[in-house]
Parts: C-alpha cells; sequence; structure tokens
C-alpha cells in the first residue's frame, strides 16, 4: 500500500505538471513559448536523468533512489513557484530539475515493485498502480479547474511539491537485490563505469528476444501513432467538427477504456500472454485510423475506447513480465532504456507530425500511422519467446502464464 500510494503521487504530480503550467498561460502568467521551453526542458531533464537513475538503482538502494530523485522534483515546485511571472530561466532550470526527479524515480520504482510485491501478486500491483494514474488522469482536470477557483497558480505548484514529497517519504524500503552467488563484499570494490554498467543492461534486455522486440514495437506505437492522434485530434475536433467536444469526448473516453483495462488484467490470465499484450498494443492503430475518415464523432470516441483498453492489456502484463524475466540486479538499467527510448522518441514523433501533416495532408499520415501500429506489434509477435514474454518457450500442452 505504501508503494501504491508513492507511486500514484508521483504519477498524479507527473500528469499535473503541464496542466497547471497550461492554466498559468490561460492566466497569463506564462506565455505559450515560455510554456513550450519549460516543457521542453522536463523532457530533456527525464532523458538526461532516467539512464542514469536505473544504473543508481541497479547499484545503490532502489528505495533511496525514490527517495532522492523524488525530493529533487519536489525541490522544483517552489522553484517553479518563485519564478513565475518573474524569470523564465529560473522555471526553464526548475522545470529541468522536475524532469530529472521524474526520470530517476521511474526505473527505481518499477524495480523496488519487483522487491516489495511477491511474484504471484505483482500483476494485480501493477494492474492497481496503473489504474490509480489513469483514474487521477480522468478526474485530475476537473479537480485542478476547481482548484483553481480558490488557488492560485504558485499554490497549485506547491501542490505539485506536495506530492512528490508523498512519493519520496511514503514508499516502503525494499531490500537490495544482489546478484545470483554475490555477498555483501562484492559490492564494495571498485566499481565499472556508469557507461559500463548501462551497457550491461542493454546485453541483459538483449538476452530476452520478446523483450526487445516488444520495445521495439512500443516505441513504434508512440513515435507514430501517440504521437499523430496528439497533433491531429485538435486539428480535426476544430476543422472537421467546428467544436472541442470531439477533442474532450475521445480523451476522456481513451483514460475511461485504460481505466476497463487495468480492472480486466487485473485478474485475466490469457494463455499467450505476450500474444495478447501484443495485440492490446497493436489496436491502437484505431484511433488514428479513426480520424483518417469523416465519421460521426461517436465512432472516434468510440476508437478511442478501445484503444485505452488495449494500451493496458498490453502496459501490466509488460511491467510484470520484465519484473520476473530480468535479472534482478539489473532490472532498473533495463527498465530505464525501455523509458529512454518509449517515451525518449515521442518527442520526435510530435515534432515531425505537424510537419509531414502540412507536407502530405493529414489522411496519407495518419494511415501510415495507423498502420505502424498496427504491423509493428504483429511483428513483435514473430520474435522467439514472445507469446508468453519469457526467456524460453512454455512447454507444449502447460497452462498459460
Amino acid at each position: 500500500m505504501r508503494l501504491w500510494t508513492g507511486t500514484t503521487a508521483s504519477g498524479l504530480a507527473t500528469w499535473a505538471l503541464p496542466f497547471v503550467l497550461g492554466l498559468a498561460v490561460l492566466e497569463r502568467d506564462l506565455t505559450a513559448a515560455g510554456l513550450g521551453l519549460a516543457l521542453a526542458a522536463r523532457t530533456a531533464g527525464f532523458l538526461g536523468a532516467v539512464a542514469i537513475g536505473g544504473v543508481l538503482a541497479d547499484r545503490h538502494s532502489r528505495r533511496a533512489v525514490v527517495l532522492w530523485s523524488a525530493l529533487a522534483a519536489a525541490v522544483s515546485a517552489p522553484l517553479l513557484a518563485a519564478g513565475l511571472g518573474r524569470s523564465l530561466l529560473l522555471m526553464a532550470g526548475a522545470a529541468l530539475l522536475a524532469g530529472a526527479g521524474q526520470g530517476a524515480c521511474r526505473p527505481a520504482f518499477q524495480a523496488l515493485a519487483a522487491e516489495v510485491v511477491e511474484p504471484a501478486r505483482r500483476q494485480q500491483a501493477n494492474a492497481a498502480m496503473t489504474l490509480a494514474v489513469r483514474a487521477s488522469t480522468l478526474m485530475g482536470p476537473s479537480l485542478a479547474a476547481l482548484l483553481a477557483a480558490v488557488l492560485d497558480i504558485k499554490a497549485l505548484l506547491l501542490g505539485i511539491g506536495a506530492l512528490w514529497l508523498v512519493a519520496a517519504l511514503v514508499p516502503g524500503r525494499g531490500a537490495k537485490t544482489l546478484p545470483a552467488g554475490a555477498d555483501a563484499e562484492s559490492r564494495t570494490p571498485q566499481r565499472a563505469s556508469f557507461r559500463r554498467e548501462f551497457m550491461e543492461g542493454v546485453q541483459e534486455a538483449r538476452r530476452h528476444p520478446w523483450f526487445v522486440a516488444g520495445l521495439g514495437a512500443l516505441t513504434a506505437v508512440i513515435a507514430t501513432g501517440y504521437s499523430a492522434t496528439g497533433v491531429a485530434l485538435p486539428l480535426i475536433s476544430r476543422d472537421r467538427y467546428d467544436t472541442e467536444a470531439v477533442l474532450a469526448a475521445a480523451t476522456t473516453a481513451y483514460a475511461v477504456g485504460a481505466l476497463a483495462g487495468a480492472l480486466v488484467i487485473a485478474r485475466w490470465r490469457p494463455r499467450s500472454q505476450g500474444w495478447s499484450a501484443l495485440a492490446g498494443l497493436a489496436v491502437y492503430g484505431l484511433a488514428p485510423l479513426s480520424l483518417t475518415l469523416p465519421v460521426h464523432p461517436a465512432v472516434i470516441v468510440a476508437a478511442y475506447t478501445v484503444a485505452g483498453l488495449g494500451i493496458e492489456l498490453f502496459n501490466v502484463p509488460w511491467f510484470t513480465a520484465t519484473q520476473r524475466e530480468i535479472a534482478p540486479d539489473k532490472l532498473a538499467r533495463v527498465s530505464s532504456l525501455d523509458f529512454l527510448l518509449s517515451y525518449g522518441l515521442a518527442p520526435l514523433g510530435l515534432a515531425l507530425i505537424a510537419p509531414a501533416i502540412t507536407t502530405f495532408g493529414a489522411q496519407p499520415v495518419l494511415l501510415t500511422c495507423a498502420l505502424i501500429c498496427f504491423l509493428a506489434p504483429a511483428a513483435a509477435a514473430l520474435a522467439p519467446t514472445a507469446r508468453h514474454f519469457t526467456r524460453t518457450p512454455t512447454p507444449p500442452g502447460s497452462p498459460g502464464v
């Protein structure tokens, strides 16, 4: 419960920052250019820290990495409040610090979950954590809007800092997991360089064909389908339907679908877990596909609901399989590789989609993105051991994972 509370607080704080900064733009405390700079700085901080955080979480106590990285993110909140309307440079630096804290936290939390939760209950635990984050995403805008009616933007930023304090102080300690056959004295001699230790995580990832293939598919879907719908959906809602209601309804439907997916996967154990998860990832292609034709808005809403459902049918088994199959002493580094690639290429996709739509038109770009979303998971399903997300194929006749 303590781990769930800390993870939920970090997820809510991560989601809330861009939303609150967006409110600052509406209140004219921040310009649109300033918002873009702050969010870019946060992304840079995340990408710069996630690999380092993975190495540190495997090198030291995962609980300590969560503590110090979340405290760094907490410190960024008053700095953001101090810079709001006064110093864009201070805000950019604070956003960089916030992203670094967030990036270092993610692989550490992922590895800490494997230490705290017994293997038989990890899928339920991962589903519970993603359920909390999706519920926050669904209810957060309304709650933030209500709070904004009685609190100013600086107070909301301090509230984000308080959430990071919860993420820092509440989670359980876990236990440092050593490599097989190692003892406490084996950690004290000379350490390898950060680069070498990170490359050890890369080598560990390559030992699992299902992980490499699945990560490639996930990265492709996020960089194309997710980016395309993030850019195209607002434009289509405005230009084709002449209302913001389609944007709001589709975004809400995605969160509702994800909530449903987390509830389903908390108890569902498909016989071919890997194939089922990759099928869930593939249905995200319905989101960009639904935007290609002048269909009724209900079709778009339905497509986004199914896409949200599918993404959680992938996410939860993916995290659970990673915690089960990856060597415990390299889990944080492999998780950092996961976040680095899947999240790291998303800004590139977002940056390229708009020029592509301008050059080639929305329909061919969206169709291409939908096709990639369908084909990338299908190709990943052909990888050895992908059917069950295990290092060795499950013997014939044995029950699914």
